[in-house]
């Protein structure tokens, strides 16, 4: 046989143990009623430790990770690295913050950033606003994974748009019918495929000269680039740019709704706190993915048809044995399956809960706010398969970039509102849409340049923001600071006028509650993220005063 044909053969073999495993992930630790929001969207909070750790692994170090930063770093050197310091700031944050939205979550019966913002500034239409946004930036981030699978389906050999079609609707089946499990369970064979990949690429680089020799090539090639902002250090004038990208991304990732869903189907707080303790342990293997663009740099690797997105795959389908290429193509294409799924999931619960409910149907059942979730996810799919196929970025991380410009909007109510209520509701959603508008039309006046500086497109160019003199900032840090701006601005004159803010549903208390709690919700109590009437009555009167 081929080598080609054993590639195929391999990669083709395990996605369908993939395929399999996903339909039945359904019967997995299957409750007694799967036919609620509760179990099809956080698998019922009931995962432990090892579940969970795959789980954020599976759905957080994505596509994006493997995919997009070594193709940012072949394609732009230095400032592909943004990405590792951005992953080790994020572990202290999960610690201190993600246990806070847990605990008031859990006790209240949260699924959504959206639902806490209702009850934390008493306003349904601040809920509403975060959810809408935490939809739109949701898009975006799903297509970079698309477009990681895309670009590994073209090196294999399953060119045009057919076969991501193809996959983005298996992997719909299995979410349709199995939820959140299914990501999860798939996590783990994600996991085992990518420790394979990487001790495959760390082999390989040490077979041709070690990490040395790749740097040494990768330097030659860029100081042979036209482009003055690329190479393995960043220029004089990159670090503000990087900075900000850093700072922006760190407080992005808390706001989507797909990280706080991950987080909520944890059994309680110490899994979430031990997890997060651990997490540093992926950032092992973005720094060697980082590292494999300047490889695939350094030894001449070519992207198929100009994109960079081939760069990892092209440079496994050149070095790596086929078998082992075959592996690493699978391990590849769950990496983007995984973080889909969950993402998909988590816009569909958004949506239900804080839209369809509280506005086309107030009294819908559990088992109608699964089905409608169900088929919502479907929808964020191909919604985002459609956008890839209508742009193309010469870099797919710009998608999730872009993206993240959105959701840093909804930093002053999701992450700043779990430590303090001062913020009046009217000059947050001000803020928000101030921010929004600031974010849309920067994003829109940003050209797109070439290596040499030359402008091929004059609008959606990407994320950074020239400031003239070479050094550049991430629009999303500039439209976060107007948003704040505008929100304490407001805030003040709200409270100088004395115009009322509304009560507080969550008490100082919500925000410590494990899942040893007396008034803890059970998961025969979730209904309408308050008690049942009939159980601490007392209780209850207290907590919605």
């Amino acid at each position: 046989m081929s080598d080609r044909t054993v590639e195929v053969g391999v990669f083709v073999a395990l996605m369908a143990v993939v395929v399999l495993a996903g339909f039945g992930a359904a019967r997995w630790r299957a409750p007694d009623n799967p036919h609620t929001l509760e179990e099809w969207g956080v698998g019922g909070r009931a995962f432990g430790n090892w579940t969970i750790w795959f789980l954020l692994g599976g759905s957080m170090y994505s596509a994006y990770t493997f995919i997009a930063v070594p193709a940012l770093t072949y394609g732009i050197g230095a400032i592909g690295y943004f990405a590792v310091p951005f992953a080790v700031i994020t572990t202290p944050f999960t610690f201190f913050f993600t246990t806070k939205a847990w605990s008031v979550a859990r006790r209240h019966g949260f699924l959504t950033h959206s639902e806490f913002a209702t009850a934390r500034f008493a306003s349904p239409g601040l809920g509403a606003l975060v959810a809408v946004t935490g939809i739109l930036a949701t898009i975006p981030y799903v297509a970079v994974q698309l477009v990681s699978l895309q670009a590994v389906l073209r090196t294999v050999g399953f060119g045009g748009e057919w076969p991501l079609l193809a996959a983005v609707t298996v992997v719909s089946i299995c979410t349709f019918r199995s939820g959140l499990r299914a990501p999860a369970l798939l996590s783990i064979v994600k996991d085992v495929l990518l420790a394979w990949m990487l001790l495959t690429a760390v082999l390989m680089v040490a077979m041709y000269g070690g990490w040395s020799s790749a740097f040494n090539g990768a330097a030659t090639r860029f100081a042979a680039t036209p482009n003055p902002a690329d190479g393995l250090l960043l220029p004089d004038t990159g670090h503000l740019g990087f900075l900000t990208l850093i700072i922006g991304s760190v407080l992005a990732i808390f706001a989507y709704p797909h990280a706080l869903l991950g987080m909520l189907a944890a059994k309680d707080r110490a899994t979430i706190r031990r997890n997060a303790a651990a997490l540093p342990v992926y950032c092992i293997a973005l720094g060697i993915m980082a590292m494999l663009g300047f490889f695939a740099l350094s030894r001449g690797v070519r992207p198929a048809d100009g994109d960079l997105n081939t760069v990892v795959p092209q440079m496994i389908h050149e070095f790596f044995p086929p078998w082992s290429a075959g592996i690493a193509y699978a391990a590849l294409s769950v990496a983007a399956l995984i973080p889909a799924a969950v993402m998909s999931i988590a816009a569909a619960t958004t949506f239900t809960r804080s839209l369809y409910r509280p506005y086309l149907r107030p009294n819908a059942s559990p088992a109608t706010e699964a089905k409608v979730s169900r088929w919502v996810s479907l929808i964020v799919k191909f919604g985002a398969a459609a956008l890839i196929l209508a742009v193309d970025p010469t870099f797919s991380v710009d998608l999730q970039l872009i993206g993240g410009v959105v959701i840093l909007q909804t930093i002053p109510t999701v992450l700043l509102g779990l430590m303090t209520r001062w913020f009046h509701r009217a000059a947050l959603i001000s803020g928000l849409i101030t921010g929004l508008a600031v974010g849309v039309v920067m994003l829109y006046l940003t050209p797109r340049l070439d290596g040499t500086g030359r402008t091929v497109a004059e609008h959606f160019g990407g994320s950074s923001w020239s400031l003239g003199d070479g050094r550049s900032i991430y629009v999303g840090i500039v439209a976060l600071v107007v948003n704040l701006a505008v929100t304490v601005v407001v805030t003040l004159v709200l409270r100088a006028a004395k115009v009322p803010s509304g009560a507080d549903r969550t008490r100082p208390d919500d925000y410590l509650a494990d899942a040893d709690d007396p008034y803890m919700k059970r998961l025969d109590q979730l209904i309408d993220g308050l008690p049942r009437a009939d159980e601490h009555p007392g209780r209850q009167r207290e907590g919605v005063r």
